[in-house]
């Protein structure tokens, strides 16, 4: 029998688009020999939608719309399958076995979705609820980072209501120049600015703060932009490193995806062997720490004296054409294919698990 996996794609948050272009990468990837497909689309608004008569092969979800022809729809579990109902008519239109989500940011891989899917215990793809919630929260995941010994950027946490608490001389004296400003729960820099003066503090502070109650100012770190793509569940692997040169002052929102000059990617990284081993290390002990599973991405900054901070985890990777996760498993000898296939099984593998320690 083979396992029919539901790529679920688009969504509410800024990323909608970034969503679309990894969900059509997926899909045409697929091994259909091994898994049968079938996509279901979240629209902007956050309805769940399904479009019977959607092309199912070499699909292009960027430039043939998905949601104008579709049909509302909720999901519901039986004893076996995950069944997408039409709203109205109440007819089901399709099942499935497993989940693939790339909703990319809010709603998406906050662990709003997979708490979704979990209780509706429909088995999917990445990381479980927790880890989720725990990454897309850039201060969380510094603060757990820090508790295990991992080395991170030194930083001031705001939320809304004490906003005006700090000054920009205060941040200078205690982080210096530049710094950073980002939502905690975002990714792709939406929302991110680099600071160099009073100015452009205070136009960041409120920037950031249009996208989430809560921000981070962070210290800059001077030096390489190095991703390393992690694998598996109870004992996960770290690929090769990868290293990201920004062609613009940082690598933004605009950069990575509209931008097809935006940066480099050099595969493997220019860095010694030991430095290599010791981010690969530190990537699989940040990715136990912050219990992923499935895939996770983890973003590095290597310093001029060869020491290191670890930047952010992102727990639903980009699947685009210049996406460094899928990139680095290629160089690693996994085909995009090939990697779909080992996330897809370490979902029915994590689902088999559970039911064995639940029956014990």
């Amino acid at each position: 029998m083979k396992y029919k996996n539901a790529i679920i794609f688009g969504g509410k948050s800024t990323e909608h688009e970034v969503s679309l272009n990894s969900a059509t990468n997926i899909f045409n990837a697929v091994d259909k020999s091994v898994f049968d497909v079938t996509l279901l689309g979240v629209d902007k608004t956050g309805k769940w939608r399904y479009n019977a008569k959607y092309p199912s092969v070499n699909i292009n979800l960027r430039e043939v719309d998905f949601f104008s022809q579709s049909t509302e729809v909720v999901l519901e579990k039986d004893d076996e399958y995950a069944l997408i109902i039409a709203k109205e008519s109440k007819e089901i239109l399709d099942s499935f076995d497993i989940a693939f989500p790339i909703i990319h940011g809010n709603f998406g891989e906050d662990g709003t979705l997979q708490g979704f899917l979990k209780a509706l215990q429909i088995p999917f793809v990445g990381p479980d609820l927790l880890a989720s919630a725990i990454c897309m929260d850039k201060e969380i995941t510094k603060r757990v980072l820090r508790d295990h010994g991992i080395p991170i950027s030194n930083f001031i946490s705001l939320d809304k209501e004490n906003k005006n608490q700090i000054s920009f001389q205060q941040v200078k004296e205690l982080l210096g120049m530049p710094t950073f400003v980002k939502p905690c729960n975002g990714g792709s820099s939406v929302g991110v600015s680099k600071v160099n003066d009073a100015t452009s503090f205070e136009e960041a502070i409120e920037l950031a703060f249009t996208y989430d109650d809560n921000i981070l100012i962070e210290e800059a770190i001077i030096g390489k932009e190095l991703e390393c793509a992690v694998l598996g569940n109870e004992n996960p692997t770290a690929s090769i490193i990868g290293e990201l040169v920004s062609t613009r002052e940082f690598y933004s929102y605009d950069a990575k995806y509209n931008d097809s000059q935006g940066a480099t990617i050099t595969i493997p990284a220019d860095i010694p062997d030991e430095i290599s081993n010791k981010l690969r290390d530190t990537a699989v002990k940040a990715y136990k720490a912050t219990r992923c599973e499935g895939m996770a991405r983890v973003d590095f900054f290597l310093k001029n004296d060869n020491t290191f901070v670890l930047n952010e985890i992102n727990t639903l990777p980009g699947f685009t054409e210049i996406s460094m996760y899928p990139k680095l498993w290629e160089f690693n000898g996994i085909s995009f294919t090939n990697l779909i296939t080992r996330l897809v099984n370490l979902a029915i593998e994590r689902k088999n698990n559970k039911i064995i320690k639940t029956e014990r």
